[in-house]
């Protein structure tokens, strides 16, 4: 297991619950009368941490994670600076630090932008696009992404001008790329190389992009993400900040991520 954030929490709430109730069972009976039988300063920090911790832990660990986007990988869906919420419960309802699945509510589709632990360093989090679900044969070719043989559709949104952080980006191929009625943005350096090949998918993982197709370390480098790997499901933009551009990026907040 990690231990993140999550597992801070946890034991937090294990603490301060922990306290509250010793001193139910075990302390005074008889209630609080003057000034001078104040309750125990650790009692009273209990009581106030405990409700705030346990309601943090519930929405954070069943419900929405916010996550901050640190690198241009998925650029120009995700842009450096955007701050996100993700469903936790969207791939199914996992128990914090343990990531034991409990319930099932469903699996990632193609087109999907998911968050996932890292499956070479477990403890980093990051955000691709689904490409690949159990079963499919992906291939990558001159830039072409190849789903079960046939090509995936790409159409040219002409060339791609970059803001803030993003500005290195400026002057790649804009497209839009299509699973079905599924689209979603990507940006292509024609003149940089990357890995090319072929993959079958295995039972139980999925294949992930960057939708920055030639400044993304995803599956093409380093194999496929286990299922026991998921976060969840980016949904939302609720903040964007770049400090090289205007700060605050208004226009972003709000942005509905398909």
């Amino acid at each position: 297991m990690d231990f993140d954030f999550s597992f801070f929490l946890v034991i937090a709430t294990f603490v301060s619950g922990g306290i509250v109730l010793l001193y139910k069972f075990f302390g005074k009976t008889e209630p609080v009368s003057s000034e001078t039988e104040k309750e125990p300063l650790l009692l009273e920090y209990a009581r106030s941490f405990f409700p705030v911790v346990l309601v943090v832990l519930l929405l954070r660990s069943f419900l929405v994670e916010p996550f901050r986007i640190p690198s241009s990988s998925m650029m120009p869906s995700l842009l450096i600076g955007d701050f996100i919420l993700v469903s936790k419960y969207a791939y199914g309802v996992r128990l914090p630090v343990l990531h034991t699945k409990v319930m099932e509510v469903g699996q990632p589709e193609r087109g999907d932008a998911i968050v996932f632990r890292y499956p070479k360093a477990p403890d980093v989090d990051y955000i691709k696009r689904v490409v690949g679900v159990p079963g499919d044969r992906i291939s990558y070719y001159k830039k072409q992404v190849f789903l079960n043989g046939k090509p995936v559709s790409q159409v040219s949104l002409g060339e791609y001008v970059g803001v803030g952080q993003g500005a290195k980006m400026t002057g790649a191929e804009h497209l839009v790329e299509s699973f079905g009625e599924r689209d979603h943005e990507i940006l292509l350096q024609p003149k940089s190389s990357n890995t090319e090949g072929v993959w079958v998918v295995p039972e139980g993982h999925y294949f992930v992009m960057g939708d920055n197709r030639d400044n993304s370390n995803d599956s093409r480098y380093w194999g496929f993400v286990p299922e026991q790997n998921l976060v969840g499901k980016a949904f939302y933009i609720w903040m964007n900040w770049d400090w090289q551009h205007k700060g605050i990026g208004f226009e972003r907040i709000g942005t509905v991520l398909e």
